[in-house]
């Protein structure tokens, strides 16, 4: 391959990774996400430690959409549709469960190991791995190109989530002697927005798409 050509093949090919990585941004801040990570994420006073949640969220959810979106992409099929209608169910009770596990905690935790976020991200990119399957399978024709995008976009959750999670200790580092206050105030809102947003997305799943139906 000439230099020329390789030049041209970028030039065609970067508009999509930049757009990839762009999604992948937005895609950090989807409320189910957000909700999930809000109840764990800003346990401490170190900005650096809940980066590093929100990154270890971040690699979780790459791992599944590299596994399972990227395995769909190659073969070219979609996910059964009530597989998928079953993933996002089991995310819908994880929220509720961590809404739950974050009101009833007196207080926040000062340290999350990196294992539970890495694991929540898991679960969110499993049930997120369908639709980007589809979406990527509909624009693109060439492996390569699908691989490439599928790496950027996961580059762009990895660093949005740690962004937001960074984010989230603004206003606990901004109370000074108030922190301990904020911190609850941010668990408890955490708690009931993620059991909220985890029982809104049981009901859409099971009874408006359908998956304890006869046909979803």
């Amino acid at each position: 391959m000439t230099p020329r050509y390789l030049h041209a093949k970028m030039m065609t090919v970067l508009p999509a990774l930049t757009l990839g990585f762009a999604l992948g941004l937005k895609h950090a801040t989807d409320a189910d996400h957000l909700a999930a990570i809000g109840t764990i994420a800003t346990g401490g006073r170190f900005t650096s430690r809940a980066a590093l949640v929100g990154a270890s969220w971040g690699v979780g959810h790459s791992i599944s959409v590299l596994l399972v979106g990227g395995a769909l992409v190659i073969m070219r099929l979609p996910m059964p549709v009530r597989l998928a209608l079953a993933l996002e169910f089991l995310v819908a009770l994880m929220l509720i469960g961590l809404g739950l596990r974050s009101l009833a905690a007196r207080r926040r935790e000062g340290h999350v190991s990196a294992a539970r976020p890495l694991l929540i991200g898991v679960m969110h990119g499993l049930a997120g791995s369908a639709v980007l399957a589809f979406l990527v399978i509909s624009t693109t024709t060439s492996p390569v190109s699908a691989t490439l995008y599928l790496l950027c976009f996961c580059a762009g959750t990895i660093a949005g989530m740690a962004l937001v999670t960074a984010l989230l200790m603004v206003p606990v580092r901004a109370s000074g002697r108030h922190a301990v206050r904020v911190e609850q105030f941010v668990r408890v809102a955490g708690g009931v927005a993620s059991i909220a947003i985890g029982l809104s997305l049981a009901h859409r799943v099971g009874i408006e798409d359908g998956l304890f139906a006869a046909t979803p």
